[in-house]
């Protein structure tokens, strides 16, 4: 089941542990072209560098329309958590949201669903989109569990009450995530009609403004092609949002036409 209304498209640009001072060139170049009021007219475009380029990213994109966001956050508000950044911290930082659950997070770091459903209720905590990773393996695919294994992640992991001004659904298999592989078209559609109508039998009538982006591969030359499947309603992008002439090609052809 497609949204009643068009939902505006979002793209999202995940820096992962990529980027020093030097690499804020490209997200300058961002900002200009999104300072354009013709350019990308419809789109919310994002970059969630790493926590140390936060703040000087959200200085550059003040007055312009490109968001700034963090890769992860811990649940709590404070504490003795070395190493890790409270929700909060990222919010002060100048960040409108953070990425929870990513794959490489679950996988590398052992979080489970209810661990990102903590971290996506704090994001909520303090005011910032929480943009909720899910996908499956390779392996799970083609056991045919694809449904299952996503079905039970968000459910699992995103908070008991949702809206479309807090939370962002993205489906990233993880088998397609840096390989240059994408799911195809069909494969796409049947996996996000099930997370719509997961989140319209969850959480009503918020279930069916809730933004469902696709991650994996998300390249200048395939996203017009990912972005006429139903239900894709933006994109996670990881290593092509690192160049802004990649990124800004993706957030041109996901701009609505008509």
């Amino acid at each position: 089941m497609a949204p009643a209304h068009p939902l505006r498209p979002l793209a999202v640009g995940n820096w992962k542990m990529h980027g020093l001072k030097a690499a804020l060139v490209e997200a300058k170049r961002v900002c200009d072209s999104l300072r354009t009021a013709s350019f990308a007219v419809g789109v919310e475009a994002m970059i969630c560098p790493p926590a140390t380029l936060i703040d000087a990213l959200a200085r550059e994109a003040r007055d312009t329309r490109l968001l700034v966001g963090g890769q992860d956050c811990h649940a709590k508000a404070w504490g003795a958590h070395t190493g890790d950044i409270a929700a909060e911290m990222l919010k002060d930082a100048g960040a409108s949201a953070v990425i929870v659950g990513h794959s490489e997070r679950r996988s590398g770091h052992g979080e489970r669903d209810g661990d990102v459903k903590a971290k996506a209720a704090a994001a909520h905590r303090a005011g910032l989109l929480a943009i909720v990773c899910i996908g499956e393996t390779e392996g799970e695919r083609r056991a045919g569990r694809a449904l299952e294994v996503v079905g039970r992640q968000l459910a699992g992991s995103l908070p008991d009450s949702i809206d479309a001004g807090d939370t962002a659904v993205a489906y990233e298999p993880v088998w397609a995530i840096g390989t240059g592989m994408t799911a195809t078209a069909e494969a796409i559609a049947e996996v996000h009609g099930f997370l719509r109508q997961a989140l319209l039998d969850a959480f009503g009538r918020a279930g069916e403004s809730v933004r469902i982006l696709y991650g994996g591969s998300v390249k200048p030359d395939n996203v017009s092609g990912l972005m006429a499947v139903a239900n894709v309603n933006g994109a996670l992008i990881g290593g092509a949002s690192l160049k802004s002439e990649d990124f800004l090609a993706i957030i041109a052809a996901m701009a609505p036409r008509g």
